[in-house]
């Protein structure tokens, strides 16, 4: 039974991290943050920070290596984190949350059939009849814009842009109550990406879908978003409402992700971050961001709190002082 929450979802001091030969690969280290039913959360940052490792921990698809691995996952007040992983198989994965992977063509299978691949959820999760299933498939295929004669065609004869439709349509062809996309529109060039994300916003407005959308692409994600995670380092660091972001942003590596996008309007010169992000084996004491902040200083050296500035929480010390 679900309980009465107006939390889809709430992740609580979560961590995952990866046991190496050199050390420990800190991934995602005590994340907290919220979503709302019928919202889009976008999760910006730098490649190597962490994102893909939270939709791992989030969705719990854990490669072998894993050494520490904790924290709260609620979904609609349930927390996820409690059931062992056949429950979890039958009950939540691919049933009320579901993943749009990274590389579409990597991660469908080369020797299997579009249609069927798209469609075995719901012969597998649900016991459904498999020619109903294929309706069902062929629906959603027709809802995303890929035409139902592709039902028969194998992963290599379909475009990227194409690809990626047929995974949006897995994703989301059992009605989950959460879609997670890791970088939808990676390697697609620009009018396909376009193309995706206007499909996304449609998808968004006529199913009251939820998404969490992860990227580094700026641009392309703030059309969508309602709310904006940034994350750097295995952390969280900033959480804000899309307007408030987009346009003020408050923690210093934020400020300088939004300086290096151009912009149509306005002469500002493009900034950029110098530097490169910590390696999560062996992350500093105090700010992670600290040795490539221009407004570092003694504090940094201390872990900084968490501070809650109107609708906004951000991690920094140069906040501190509002409070």
């Amino acid at each position: 039974m679900q309980k009465d929450t107006k939390y889809l979802l709430e992740i609580k001091d979560l961590y995952l991290h990866f046991t190496t030969q050199i050390g420990p690969v800190q991934a995602v280290d005590g994340v907290d943050f919220k979503m709302k039913k019928n919202e889009a959360v976008v999760i910006l940052g730098e490649s190597g920070c962490g994102k893909s490792s939270l939709t791992k921990a989030i969705l719990r698809l854990l490669p072998r290596n894993v050494g520490k691995y904790e924290g709260k996952v609620l979904l609609n007040g349930e927390d996820t984190m409690l059931l062992d992983d056949e429950d979890y198989r039958q009950q939540i994965r691919w049933k009320k949350m579901s993943l749009v992977p990274q590389a579409a063509m990597t991660s469908l299978n080369p020797v299997l059939k579009v249609g069927d691949q798209v469609a075995e959820p719901l012969i597998i999760g649900e016991g459904m009849d498999k020619d109903l299933a294929m309706e069902k498939a062929a629906e959603y295929f027709q809802y995303v814009g890929v035409p139902v004669d592709f039902l028969s065609r194998y992963a290599f004869e379909l475009s990227g842009g194409m690809r990626q439709r047929a995974a949006l349509a897995m994703a989301l062809i059992t009605e989950p109550d959460l879609v997670i996309l890791d970088e939808p529109t990676s390697a697609l060039d620009v009018l396909t990406q376009c193309n995706i994300m206007n499909l996304l916003k449609r998808i968004k407005m006529e199913n009251q879908a939820s998404f969490i959308l992860v990227t580094h692409d700026i641009a392309t994600s703030s059309e969508l978003a309602n709310r904006v995670a940034v994350m750097y380092a295995g952390e969280i660091i900033e959480v804000s409402d899309s307007e408030i972001f987009f346009n003020k942003p408050l923690h210093p590596y934020a400020q300088k992700l939004m300086a290096s996008v151009p912009r149509l309007r306005g002469n500002d010169e493009l900034e950029f971050i110098v530097g490169k992000p910590p390696s999560l084996i062996g992350l500093p004491e105090g700010c992670r961001f600290a040795p490539r902040c221009p407004f570092k200083h003694e504090r940094c050296d201390k872990n900084p709190p968490v501070v809650e500035i109107g609708t906004s929480l951000v991690k920094c010390w140069l906040h501190t002082d509002s409070k």
